[in-house]
């Protein structure tokens, strides 16, 4: 009887020392983290897989509302870890997982390079740090010069839209100085020529405004279109400023019955080069050369 309890104790004992080290290590392991965009916003419903590099199983969950993810029950090991959505996906992340534990990773999704030029394409709304050379790294942890490139595209594009639509007063003040010469008893030529180059300058120095104002992103690259396009700026910039002073002079000769005489003959051909320059400006950022 004595024996046979021995025997049933040893068993017992033999039985637990056999099977403890087996079911310590099957122990799951889980990884925990938030998936974001480059400027840091959570992202929901992001895919999120782990991939045992040993047996080559994958498991997949989603993020939350709140770009949040757990992946539980998962064998120790080296995982392959990578997330994607419709924005764009992460680069893989190697982790080791050890049986028991729980590890944070943190993923931030990017959108694929295009090499974008100066200006946004039509098919991307927004330019971001990797498309003007900076590396995937630089472009996930700085949130803020991504925000300063964001500004500087949208006040670009409202300086651009202003610059289409000060086109259609400058044409119009181009036509009426043919006529505001004062060959005619009435000045009315001359005062819609002159209204209307109010109008331009008003407008001229709001599209200036946009372009002076765009935050500066150092290391972006200038190609030969934008270069054109600020050396344009040096010529038409002081016409602007100094054609209506030469039209007001001239204006007031008209008005007193002399005919222009000094600086102010200058008006004509400075307005001309003026309009020339912002006209060639407009054109080398709508053509490709």
């Amino acid at each position: 009887m004595i024996l046979a309890s021995m025997k049933l104790v040893l068993g017992v004992v033999l039985i637990f020392v056999l099977t403890h080290n087996p079911l310590h290590a099957q122990e799951s392991a889980s990884l925990t983290g938030t998936i974001t965009d480059s400027s840091g916003k959570a992202l929901a419903n992001a895919k999120v897989s782990a991939k045992n590099l040993a047996t080559s199983q994958s498991s997949e969950v989603e993020s939350d509302s709140t770009g949040h993810f757990t992946l539980s029950n998962l064998s120790a090991g080296d995982y392959e870890i990578s997330a994607s959505s419709d924005i764009g996906s992460s680069s893989p992340q190697k982790v080791t997982l050890a049986g028991g534990a729980s590890q944070t990773l943190n993923l931030t999704l990017r959108q694929p390079s295009d090499n974008l030029p100066n200006a946004p394409s039509a098919s991307k709304s927004e330019p971001s740090l990797e498309d003007l050379g900076f590396s995937a790294a630089e472009s996930q942890s700085n949130a803020k010069q991504q925000a300063l490139l964001d500004k500087r595209t949208h006040m670009l594009k409202i300086h651009q839209r202003m610059g289409l639509i000060t086109t259609v007063p400058l044409i119009a003040t181009v036509i009426t100085s043919l006529n505001a010469g004062g060959k005619s008893e009435s000045t009315a030529s001359r005062d819609l020529h002159v209204a209307l180059g109010a109008l331009t300058g008003d407008l001229y120095g709001i599209t200036a405004y946009y372009a002076i104002r765009a935050p500066r992103i150092k290391g972006t690259p200038k190609r030969g279109p934008i270069r054109f396009h600020e050396a344009m700026a040096w010529i038409h910039g002081p016409g602007m400023i100094l054609t209506p002073i030469l039209g007001a002079m001239a204006f007031s000769q008209k008005n007193n019955g002399e005919k222009v005489h000094g600086i102010a003959q200058a008006h004509g051909p400075v307005a001309i080069v003026t309009a020339g320059a912002f006209g060639a400006a407009l054109l080398s950022v709508s053509m490709k050369f």
